[in-house]
């Protein structure tokens, strides 16, 4: 299998909105097992969300765009109930079979779903102390990349924080065997795979970016695309070099 280049005309099957509906639910569903295994949010809640949502005297407000399932946010902001701080947390998502089995969960107080892209809320002027995502970079074409860049730097008026995968051999053949157990049913195996395929390297990532973002690695398979805040310290997580933002592909 070739990693060395992004293989960005790759269209995953959960994409297609005539994909068989039984199996996107259950993806949707069992990526919450995946995300807690992989994704590592508990790690950037603590030493990016949460100093930020300390720092204010109100209810902070979190945006997760492209919420899917609605997994990640509703571990977010239970998080941030453990810590006693209050949240308005909204996941939005331009796909209602997504945004269905989000509204499912289990009711956490001050957080809500909705059908909606980040364009729709920059028009109706909506603003948040944090903009997320998980997962959403490498769906994205150039346009669309770009335009959800413009919308998170509007949107926020503090920290920005996208996660993704980062591309690699290891991180290919790992999840192909780890997810295994796990697929059936679903479309977590075919559009893991082809997610890798599709993701960025270090340095890919950070040309694709404006100058005033960063691109973190955060573990062996994993990249932040970050915009900080005022808020955002950089002591809890010191700024790489530009060598280590740019460095080789895992």
């Amino acid at each position: 299998m070739r990693l060395s280049e992004r293989d960005a005309g790759l269209a995953e099957l959960m994409d297609d909105p005539a994909c068989d509906p039984e199996r996107l639910r259950r993806t949707l569903c069992r990526f919450g097992i995946v995300n807690r295994a992989v994704s590592r949010w508990g790690s950037v809640y603590r030493a990016r969300l949460r100093p930020v949502l300390r720092g204010l005297e109100r209810p902070a407000r979190i945006l997760d765009i492209g919420c899917g399932g609605g997994d990640v946010l509703h571990r977010l902001v239970r998080l941030a109930h453990r810590d006693g701080l209050e949240v308005e947390a909204l996941g939005v998502d331009p796909d209602l079979r997504a945004i269905e089995v989000a509204q499912r969960r289990r009711p956490v107080p001050g957080l809500s779903f909705e059908r909606a892209g980040s364009g729709a809320l920059r028009e109706r002027g909506e603003r948040f102390d944090v903009v997320i995502s998980n997962h959403l970079l490498h769906h994205l074409d150039g346009r669309a990349f770009d335009e959800l860049i413009d919308d998170s730097e509007a949107l926020a008026t503090g920290l920005c924080v996208h996660s993704d995968i980062a591309r690699g051999r290891t991180a290919y053949l790992a999840f192909a065997v780890a997810i295994t157990p796990f697929a059936p049913g679903t479309f977590l195996r075919i559009d893991g795979l082809r997610s890798i395929r599709r993701s960025y390297t270090p340095p890919e990532l950070a040309a694709r970016l404006p100058a005033d973002w960063r691109v973190e690695r955060l573990g062996p398979f994993r990249l932040l695309a970050l915009r900080p805040g005022p808020a955002d310290d950089p002591r809890l997580s010191p700024r790489p070099s530009r060598s280590d933002a740019g460095g080789s592909s895992p």
